[in-house]
């Protein structure tokens, strides 16, 4: 009851007291865009280690991938924006079929090969100069649309689409880990063979996280290439698609459904409005610091701190 009502609470502030507040500051609101597209790049991210029990390092391949295929076919052939938002992820998930045969490696080799794949992507999309436009990108990407009278192409447009699917990419991870395959994933954990022979496909369990997770970053990505209105491939394959969502999850608790998303708008805004005003050549060195600070001193992240918190009143009242 009491995790509903934190939950009403916050999700109340998102859409109503961060806009009215916030709304019309143009800079902030490109800050906290930013920072919920990396959040939704981290949920992904986090939800692939959870519950698919997989490192990756190439998720900057899905989320390239993603941006792509939506500029191409809003851009190209005209498809409206939004359906190219999910397009972008069905594109994402396409891509992660490509990927299906490295499942059978663990640990740093799937890591690894995942990020050969996000290399062999940007390659793809520097060379195919007939559909991509190669090295100099797709311009022109349109806008999002104006619906119900309400301009989505503006800041608090797109800060509201985003956090909408930040929300909804939310909801389905927690349906996903409280199902039956929620359970048997986390059991495949600790015992590959033993859920094997209880009749649980773990390839196919896997298989299933991998998609769910680049459709999850794909659409950030196309959501990301309708904000700024152009991709090109160093970007849209950067690796810092990879490190930043990383830093997020692991930073805000990458155990938890929360945790990448508040990782994402904690590290990043403190570094866009705060470290990098102070030092403006070297300001993610501070990032590093206090990630490896996080790490030592509290390994499961923010989230823990604040449920710490939670449980240290309780006793106090008890």
């Amino acid at each position: 009851m009491k995790n509903n009502i934190a939950i009403a609470l916050l999700l109340l502030a998102a859409y109503v007291v961060v806009p009215l507040t916030l709304g019309a500051n143009n800079y902030i609101m490109s800050m906290i865009v930013a920072a919920i597209i990396i959040g939704g790049v981290a949920l992904s991210w986090a939800l692939l280690g959870n519950l698919g029990g997989m490192v990756s390092f190439g998720h900057s391949a899905f989320f390239g991938i993603g941006a792509y295929v939506s500029a191409i076919v809003t851009a190209k052939l005209g498809v409206p924006v939004l359906l190219g938002v999910l397009l972008g992820g069905v594109g994402a998930v396409l891509a992660s079929v490509v990927m299906l045969p490295v499942l059978r490696l663990r640990g740093p080799y799937f890591a690894l090969a995942i990020l050969a794949y996000a290399h062999i992507f940007r390659i793809l999309a520097t060379e195919w100069t007939s559909v991509t436009g190669g090295a100099g990108g797709v311009a022109g990407i349109p806008g999002f649309p104006v619906l119900f009278g309400f301009d989505f192409g503006n800041k608090l447009g797109a800060y509201l689409i985003a956090l909408t699917l930040v929300v909804l990419c939310a909801f389905t991870y927690q349906r996903i880990r409280g199902s039956y395959y929620g359970i048997a994933l986390r059991a495949m954990h600790d015992s590959e063979d033993a859920t094997r022979v209880v009749g649980v496909n773990s390839t196919l369990l896997k298989a299933a996280m991998l998609m769910v997770s680049a459709f999850i970053a794909g659409m950030f990505g196309a959501v990301n290439s309708h904000y700024i209105n152009f991709i090109e491939p160093d970007y849209a394959f950067s690796a810092l698609w990879v490190t930043l969502p990383i830093v997020a999850a692991i930073f805000g608790g990458y155990r938890t459904i929360l945790g990448p998303v508040i990782g994402a708008l904690v590290i990043y805004l403190a570094d866009q409005l705060i470290f990098k005003s102070y030092l403006p050549t070297g300001h993610q060195l501070v990032l590093g610091v206090l990630l490896v600070a996080m790490i030592v001193l509290r390994p499961s992240g923010l989230m823990s701190l604040l449920n710490l918190k939670k449980k240290s009143k309780g006793a106090a009242h008890a």
